[in-house]
């Protein structure tokens, strides 16, 4: 039975071995084999402090629960969700306490297919503060490559939208946090990109 990560167990865990991890996690959830664990024994067990492996940007999408389709339990996972996994300043401060004050090993900017967000701005759809985030995903529409016209009904385009939104908030992340690019430059952590398929539950890697 899988028990909560302790600061042992977490220093023990390298960048490459977080991947490996999220990967194996996904596989099980695929062929829908959960770990066995006792979640209300992890509560217990973490009460005291956290040591999380993995921080992750998310979309706030129903389908998309990381803790979930990664197979993991309490104390697992940093989860950083909102709409298009887009990046401010209040999500770099998120992931700069998840990798340097609490030691989690990868920071994942993980894209969804037929995203609600994407779709959306690339429609220009304008509501209330809704506005200025789906503004951020407008640089990914400008490097996406798609036949068909460019809106939210073509969904080959939108795909290709959310994996080059990932793929820019990735390099923002760079750009905008020296604390995180530091981490990744040493060799600390590492920061990766996936697309999570809502069709199947699979995860592809950037």
């Amino acid at each position: 039975m899988l028990k909560a990560h302790t600061k042992e167990t977490q220093s023990k865990i390298n960048p490459d071995k977080a991947i490996e991890m999220l990967k194996e996690g996904n596989e099980r959830f695929v062929k829908n084999i959960k770990s066995e664990r006792n979640l209300l024994e992890q509560v217990q067990d973490t009460t005291m402090g956290q040591f999380p492996f993995a921080t992750v940007l998310s979309c706030m999408d129903s389908r998309t629960s990381v803790e979930l389709i990664f197979d993991q339990g309490i104390g697992d996972i940093f989860s950083i969700r909102v709409a298009g996994n887009v990046v401010n300043e209040d999500v770099l401060g998120s992931m700069e306490y998840g990798c340097k004050a609490v030691g989690t090993r990868i920071v994942l900017v993980l894209g969804h297919t037929k995203c609600g967000a994407v779709a959306g701005a690339c429609d220009h759809f304008e509501m209330g503060n809704l506005t200025s985030l789906l503004k951020k995903i407008e640089p990914a529409m400008d490097k996406a490559e798609a036949s068909g016209e460019k809106n939210g009904k073509n969904l080959e385009y939108v795909n290709e939208v959310v994996k080059k939104n990932v793929e820019l908030v990735m390099d923002q992340i760079r750009e905008k946090s020296p604390i995180v690019a530091e981490l990744e430059q040493s060799g600390d952590i590492k920061i990766v990109g996936a697309i999570y398929d809502v069709d199947n539950g699979k995860v592809k890697w950037l």
